[in-house]
C-alpha cells in the first residue's frame, strides 16, 4: 500500500509552468540527455516542498534499448530526475550553487511502470537542507498513480 502523498496534486495547476527547463539548468550542471526535469510546477519555501515534471517521450535515447518494443523508463532515471529536482530546490532555498552529489539513495520501492508517452510528476518534501547535506523524500506520480518513491541525501562538492 502506497504511502499518504506528500502533496495533493489537486491544490497545484499542473498545467502552469513556473520555472522553466533551461533556469532549472542554470543552476544544474547536468546536459543533453541527463537533462531530466523540463520544469517546476510548484515552490513552497515555507512548507520546503516542490513540484517538478518530465515529459517521457517515445524518441528518448533508453527507448530503443530498453526494452524494445515495450520501452520501459528505467528506475534509475527516475532516481536521478528526484535528485535533480531535490539539488534544484536544495541550491535555489541556500542559493548555493555548488554540485549536489548523492550522498545515499533510501527507502526506494517501484509500485508501477512509465512507458512513453507520459508526464512524470515528482513531488519532494525536504526534510532537512543545511549547507553540508540536504534530505529530500520524494514520490512520482503517473496519472494520479503513485508510480515510485525514496528519501535522496545529497552533499554539495565544490567545483563543477
Amino acid at each position: 500500500m502506497p504511502p499518504v502523498p506528500i502533496l495533493d496534486l489537486a491544490s497545484v495547476d499542473l498545467s502552469r509552468t513556473i520555472v522553466s527547463r533551461d533556469e532549472v539548468y542554470e543552476w544544474l550542471p547536468q546536459r543533453y540527455e541527463f537533462q531530466t526535469i523540463d520544469g517546476i510546477l510548484h515552490l513552497d519555501p515555507q512548507r520546503q516542498v516542490m513540484v517538478a515534471f518530465r515529459d517521457v517521450r517515445a524518441d528518448e535515447w533508453w527507448c530503443r534499448g530498453h526494452l524494445p518494443g515495450r520501452p520501459i523508463l528505467p528506475g534509475i532515471l527516475m532516481v536521478e530526475t528526484a535528485a535533480q529536482m531535490a539539488a534544484f530546490f536544495s541550491q535555489r532555498i541556500l542559493n548555493d550553487r555548488r554540485f549536489m552529489a548523492f550522498g545515499g539513495i533510501d527507502e526506494v520501492k517501484f509500485r508501477g511502470i512509465v512507458t512513453p508517452p507520459a508526464r512524470l510528476i515528482l513531488v519532494g518534501q525536504s526534510l532537512e537542507v543545511r549547507p553540508r547535506r540536504t534530505i529530500c523524500r520524494v514520490q512520482g506520480f503517473v496519472d494520479g498513480r503513485m508510480v515510485f518513491e525514496g528519501k535522496f541525501t545529497g552533499l554539495p562538492i565544490d567545483g563543477r
